[in-house]
């Protein structure tokens, strides 16, 4: 191993100049090049040329954020109102946009250039979540439709109930008419279905035939073309499959045969090694990389159990269909993006030569594309991407500035691991308000690599409230989603992807519906997303993405995009700058007493529920129930946002730091009698000196002084302390 030799640190070993974490080293030698052409010393040299000579950069990143937001500070401490966009330009924060452009990204596989669809973000260090997400990629809309409010009540409990059932048959027949429409009639008229001469034929009950209408095409089939046992059709670029079985109890009550309609939901996926996730150490770390690792090379597998039986869940595999022209694979599993962390945090996994933690960001790039290195180079029997690319979303990113770095960092690793240079494709996640600002010349500056822009609602007002902390106090939550900046915010995004020239070539998303068991609204407000003209949006689970696949049967996603492309000059996107700089502040506090101290426990519920899980469990992604005990998803993000608020109101007088502590009591009671089920669960109250409960306060009481507003940096040293509390 050259100079890369073995020498005990503790829980670390010598590489080169770097101590390492003994099970970093153990997975990355024993596992991810084991059988490669790749050896140890030329993975431990990448990463002492990362620490050594990126890690500095990184550093100046990151003082060069707080430098500004002092300047910003100082602004709004002498003159009390939205800082001059003269100003903004003077001090840096924002830059001249580049001249119109249009990106050059090559070689991005069609589920994320071309077709518009659902996308599911999920934690890496869950196999189960994992594995359960990258089969997503096909959802039955009958289980959706049965399993959900989406019919206007609950299912019931027990057996299955057939008046639910033919609700269910009668909704999936309508929505078959948009998703698959038939040049007469429609599907609920349907006696059976036929393949003649490659096209689909609907016999109709009054003894006529019709065929899909020129919108929707035959795609394959199984079985006898006469008695097909499932058609496959394309719409707006998502498949659906109708499935016929007369034998099974839903099919034998439905005069066409059909037993099921199964939609392409899924297409891709997000595995997240950053907000959704707990990882303060090596060992952590190891986790989420050997699940990305075990999903590339699907061999990842989990036990799961379920009515007292226990089986092995692991990646679906291809389906073959039956075509005028022969058999066509047809992929089950959703095509896989990896999320890094952002510039922020270091970790202890690796530790340079000065005694330092190396930036975590750094050791994802390497570790991330290292594991997706065979499977990009063509030696996989079943690749995750057919074009040979890696999908590495990078999040928090601040400015063009920082979105080059990233660009570098790449560059550098790939050179480093013999693999062609733009490998690896970059997803810019736009939720931080100094990315809003510069979106173009943070595109431009990843132009060769950028497949995907994102809103981020969440960080993107975690950051506002931060940005703008001495500005005033900020309005409720609630109210926020009204505010001038918000809505500018998603139509600059949208807008911004378009005139970059990413149709095509890259996905333009939305952010998540946080409230998994809402779908009935979630049907309702989410077909806003591909309305707008974004191409895909994240849902919370499986069942959510079969849902809002239906949205974009619903809305020709392609068209819209083109029609704004058309009208791009009309819409003078440029002159709407200045509503991204209006901050979300009140000019008087008026609210009651009892809207005030409604907020704030709302705020400390979100902040306890998701804190006692992550300091205490190690869970980074909880559905944790809202003052009204509606259950939200709370993650990272979220609690950055009910901290800063707390804090702005906090810094501002519109509450105390005594009714601040008397709602942590209060609520930190509530906490515990929802998670009483939980053997694992420790309570906070009554002591309220636990290790959660600390941190969660910290996260409001200082929340005004972390850099931009994270809450990571005190609940990674919460989490540590927690971990060596419990001998870990």
């Amino acid at each position: 191993m050259n100079e890369f030799h073995l020498a005990s640190t503790g829980s670390r070993v010598e590489r080169g100049t770097l101590q390492v974490d003994r099970t970093l080293v153990e997975f990355v030698e024993n596992e991810v090049i084991t059988n490669t052409d790749l050896d140890a010393a030329t993975v431990w040299s990448a990463l002492e040329t990362l620490a050594s000579e990126f890690g500095p950069r990184n550093r100046r990143l990151l003082e060069r954020r707080e430098e500004l937001q002092r300047q910003i500070d100082d602004w709004y401490d002498a003159n009390g109102t939205d800082p001059d966009p003269a100003f903004l330009a003077e001090i840096g924060y924002s830059v001249a946009a580049p001249d119109p452009f249009s990106i050059e990204t090559d070689g991005v596989d069609d589920e994320i250039a071309r077709i518009a669809g659902p996308q599911l973000v999920v934690p890496a260090d869950n196999a189960r979540y994992a594995l359960n997400a990258a089969n997503a990629r096909w959802g039955s809309l009958y289980d959706a439709l049965y399993g959900t409010d989406v019919l206007g009540d609950p299912p019931p409990p027990g057996p299955y109930d057939p008046q639910r059932g033919a609700r269910v048959v009668e909704w999936a027949k309508q929505f078959l008419d948009s998703a698959a429409p038939l040049n007469q009639g429609s599907h609920q008229s349907v006696v059976g279905y036929r393949v003649r001469n490659g096209k689909l034929v609907a016999d109709l009950d009054m003894g006529s035939a019709t065929m899909l209408s020129p919108s929707a095409e035959l795609v394959g089939w199984n079985g006898d073309p006469e008695a097909p046992s499932t058609l496959v059709v394309r719409h707006h670029g998502l498949l659906l499959e109708l499935v016929i079985d007369r034998s099974h109890h839903v099919g034998a009550e439905d005069r066409a045969g059909v037993s099921d309609v199964r939609l392409e939901s899924a297409v891709t996926t997000i595995i997240d090694l950053e907000d959704s996730v707990a990882a303060v150490d090596g060992e952590d770390k190891v986790v989420g990389y050997r699940n990305w690792l075990g999903l590339l090379r699907r061999t990842l597998t989990a036990e799961v159990s379920k009515a007292g039986r226990t089986a092995t869940r692991r990646l679906h595999g291809d389906r073959q269909l039956t075509t005028a022209q022969g058999s066509l694979p047809m992929r089950m599993t959703s095509v896989l993006m990896v999320r890094n962390v952002g510039h922020l945090m270091t970790t202890p996994a690796v530790v340079d030569e000065h005694g330092r933690e190396i930036p975590e960001g750094l050791l994802d790039a390497l570790v991330t594309v290292l594991c997706a290195r065979e499977d990009a180079l063509g030696r996989s029997d079943h690749p995750n991407s057919a074009t040979g690319s890696i999908y590495v979303v990078k999040p928090k990113m601040h400015g063009p500035e920082e979105v080059a770095f990233a660009v570098d960092v790449f560059t550098f690793i790939e050179r480093a691991l013999g693999l062609p240079e733009n490998t690896v494709k970059l997803g810019i996640m736009d939720e931080e308000r100094r990315t809003s600002v510069n979106l173009s010349a943070c595109i431009w500056a990843a132009r060769r690599r950028v497949a995907f822009i994102n809103t981020g609602f969440l960080d993107r007002t975690g950051d506002e409230i931060h940005t703008c902390m001495r500005a005033g106090p900020v309005m409720r939550k609630a109210d926020m989603k009204t505010s001038t900046w918000l809505p500018a915010y998603e139509d600059w995004n949208i807008r911004t992807g378009v005139e970059c020239g990413l149709i095509g070539r890259a996905q333009i998303g939305k952010g998540m519906w946080a409230a998994p068991d809402l779908m009935a609204d979630m049907l309702d407000q989410k077909i806003a997303h591909p309305l707008a003209g974004a191409s895909c949006a994240w849902v919370p689970s499986p069942t959510a993405a079969t849902l809002h696949a239906t949205h974009y049967h619903r809305v020709d996603v392609a068209q819209r995009q083109r029609d704004l492309a058309g009208r791009l000059d009309e819409c003078q996107a440029r002159a709407e700058l200045g509503s991204l700089l209006v901050a979300p502040v009140v000019a008087r506090p008026d609210w009651s007493d009892d809207e005030r101290l409604a907020e704030l426990r709302n705020n400390l519920q979100g902040i306890l529920g998701y804190v006692v899980r992550w300091v205490d469990q190690g869970v980074g992604c909880s559905k944790v129930p809202d003052i009204g005990d509606v259950g939200l998803m709370e993650d990272r993000a979220t609690c950055r946002i009910s901290s800063q608020h707390v804090a702005n109101w906090l810094a501002h007088g519109v509450v105390s730091i005594d009714e601040v502590d008397d709602a942590l009591q209060a609520v930190a009671a509530l906490v515990d009698r929802q998670n009483a089920d939980d053997p694992t669960y420790r309570p906070m109250a009554p002591n309220l000196d636990g290790v959660a409960f600390r941190a969660a306060r910290e996260l409001v009481v200082a929340g005004g002084s972390q850099p931009s507003g994270y809450t990571e940096p005190i609940l990674h040293r919460y989490r540590h302390e927690r971990k060596k509390e419990a001998g870990s």
